[in-house]
């Protein structure tokens, strides 16, 4: 792969969420500092929204790596399409607690010795919810029920809410009053500034053991925050292909024409889509063979259909010379192993 190429200890781009990548732009660093504050109080609930891919994810992984208090039994809940039962028998789940029975009653009753137990100890509970957006209404309202639970005059459970932008729609519903002054504070992640792009993937490379801050110029990072609109998970898909790319050509900086080819190649990841409206429905339509202006777009759509079937042909020709690249690296490796081996 790249990472001997261009000298990093590992892929600095990785999709998983790793607290070690952590970037702090102004709002990430804002949310995270509401997560804090969230946690010193000991009460209610804090709300982080923000489109896909902005990082909601990585901000929940980077405070519970760094709790740094034993006081705290963290769990986090990352599959929410879930009735209110089904919720409680997840938390029941994730926090290892032993129930009588599989009633809601027998769970509640199960969750709130659990609870006790951990406050005679010195200890309280902290509930991360994941894509929230997809909890039903019914189920948001089980978590304030939680919330209830108490012990001279102290909450013993406190829940964060991360989600995509739907979750705001859920928690401003009128029948969610109850729950919106629970809420002590709420952040919005939004995608990274031009400047924070740059920031950002220099911080990663750093964070991989690269230092070579003139891998990419400052004309290239504007490129790759125009083509990415600044959303940190296009920004690692998008900047490990250009460093797949630069290997393959052998690039010691990856200049503007090389982030529009690669950007080209990859328009169909970056997008979505195939930016073809007639291809969008399944449904057969029915096609005047002598009008011409349904043979014209019969034809435009031939030949975006042909420049997309020349792009992925494209890619596994590229593939294929990375492959035989890597079978010559390794041969020479072997080559040189056994030369060394035969000398001694």
């Amino acid at each position: 792969m790249y990472e001997s190429y261009y000298g990093f200890k590992e892929r600095p781009f990785q999709l998983s969420p790793d607290p070690k990548f952590f970037f702090a732009s102004s709002h990430h660093q804002r949310a995270l500092s509401y997560l804090q504050y969230g946690l010193d109080q000991g009460e209610g609930f804090i709300v982080v929204t923000g489109p896909i891919g902005t990082g909601k994810t990585t901000i929940a992984r980077n405070l519970l790596s760094n709790l740094g208090d034993s006081s705290i039994v963290a769990a986090q809940l990352v599959t929410t399409k879930l009735s209110p039962h089904e919720l409680l028998e997840l938390v029941v789940s994730e926090f290892n607690i032993s129930v009588t029975g599989a009633s809601k009653a027998d769970l509640l009753q199960g969750i709130e010795q659990f609870l006790i137990q951990l406050h005679q100890q010195g200890k309280r509970a902290l509930l991360i919810v994941d894509e929230a957006q997809n909890l039903p209404s019914e189920t948001v309202e089980e978590l304030r029920m939680l919330s209830n639970f108490q012990l001279d005059n102290k909450p013993l459970i406190q829940s964060f809410l991360l989600g995509q932008e739907e979750l705001k729609a859920i928690i401003q519903a009128p029948n969610m009053e109850q729950f919106r002054q629970r809420i002590i504070a709420s952040a919005h992640l939004k995608p990274l500034s031009k400047a924070d792009v740059q920031k950002y993937i220099n911080h990663r490379l750093q964070q991989a053991g690269c230092n070579r801050e003139s891998l990419f110029s400052e004309a290239g990072f504007d490129l790759i925050h125009e083509k990415t609109l600044g959303v940190p998970r296009k920004i690692n898909i998008f900047v490990d292909r250009l460093l797949l790319f630069g290997f393959l050509e052998e690039l010691d900086s990856i200049d503007s024409a090389a982030i529009n080819e690669v950007a080209q190649e990859m328009e169909v990841e970056l997008t979505g889509s195939l930016n073809v409206a007639e291809l969008a429905s399944n449904e057969p339509s029915q096609v005047v063979v002598n009008s011409t202006e349904k043979v014209e777009s019969i034809k435009e759509i031939l030949r975006e259909v042909e420049e997309i079937l020349d792009t992925n042909i494209k890619q596994k020709i590229k593939m294929a010379r990375y492959v035989d690249k890597m079978l010559k690296h390794k041969s020479r490796i072997y080559t040189n192993t056994s030369s060394t081996s035969e000398d001694n």
